[in-house]
């Protein structure tokens, strides 16, 4: 019988504390925490693969670019996302296998910059959702979208962000080398949703600016490499209809016919918990009998042992 195969979706709560400031020092202290739960899924002879955010980190160092532009030449927006993907995949994996090493656990870990191909022609061009970026009053928000012309939104509010488009990830362009690992291996992968990239006739292909969504990367992937739960971690221990009202309701489980119904009844926020059930609900679709199960990093043990969290089946 073969060890369980368990693609984990890291949200950003994962690498940044809310309200601490997105510094390389604060998000490996924080990574150093989030790895205990990770090492511990990896003790229990469950093969792993990881997939990140990284709204708040491509932000940043796209602003930082932008603001150095009269020293030095602007990034693109696809090789920021390259950057986010490198230096946050480098902290997970430094933490994880030091502390898979206090474990007497030695298995190695490795990031793979990814490339995930979308449709150029994907209708979320036209409607961008995805926060990337640090939160900003309603006021700053207003000042910086007059200025620079972002689109800025109320982030489930939390405060104002920039959004960018968040296309369909249609195809993970390193899976086979994915593949090879998987056996021996934890793999960091498709950081960020994975750079977007559109594929051209003669199969070349060319970065494009948008964030993918991370979970729907990770359901992309998680389909892919055929795996057994999809684990998306958040900052909640549960889904809920009704989030913060006072007849909010805690879900232990959802079906994909309960989890579409709430969908059109707009229980879930674009950009915040609406792409995870997508997620969810798409994985266990494609994989009748799987289930995908959305919880905190500090309830992910209890609900893979089906204490707590969400689980969404067929």
């Amino acid at each position: 019988m073969r060890p369980t195969r368990i693609v984990v979706a890291l949200g950003g709560n994962a690498l940044l504390e809310r309200g601490t400031p997105a510094t390389a020092e604060n998000q490996l202290e924080r990574v150093y925490k989030t790895v205990e739960y990770i090492a511990e899924m990896s003790c229990r002879n469950n093969e792993l693969a990881i997939v990140h955010g990284n709204g708040p980190q491509v932000g940043n160092i796209v602003l930082a670019s932008e603001t150095a532009a009269d020293v030095v030449p602007v990034m693109p927006f696809d090789v920021c996302g390259a950057m986010s993907q490198g230096y946050i995949g480098y902290h997970i994996q430094q933490a994880l296998r030091y502390t898979l090493g206090k474990k007497c656990r030695n298995v190695p870990v490795v990031t793979i910059v990814t490339q995930v191909v979308v449709d150029q022609n994907d209708p979320a061009f036209e409607n961008p959702t995805k926060p990337i970026g640090p939160y900003y009053s309603k006021e700053k928000a207003e000042q910086i979208s007059r200025g620079k012309g972002y689109t800025m939104v109320d982030d489930a509010g939390r405060g104002w962000r920039r959004v960018v488009a968040s296309p369909m990830p249609r195809r993970i362009v390193e899976f086979s080398c994915l593949k090879k690992l998987w056996d021996t291996t934890i793999v960091i992968t498709a950081g960020g949703g994975g750079i977007p990239v559109i594929e051209a006739e003669d199969g070349s292909l060319k970065g494009i600016a948008a964030v993918i969504d991370k979970d729907l990367a990770a359901a992309r992937l998680a389909n892919d490499i055929e795996a057994d739960v999809l684990m998306i971690l958040t900052e909640v221990d549960q889904v809920a209809l009704n989030f913060n009202k006072p007849n909010q309701q805690d879900l232990d489980h959802m079906t994909v016919g309960e989890a579409e119904k709430y969908i059109e009844e707009g229980h879930f926020a674009p950009g915040s918990m609406l792409p995870k059930i997508q997620a969810a609900t798409m994985y266990v679709k494609e994989n009748p009998g799987k289930k995908a199960i959305i919880t905190s990093l500090f309830k992910s043990i209890e609900a893979l042992d089906g204490k707590t969290g969400t689980i969404i089946t067929d």
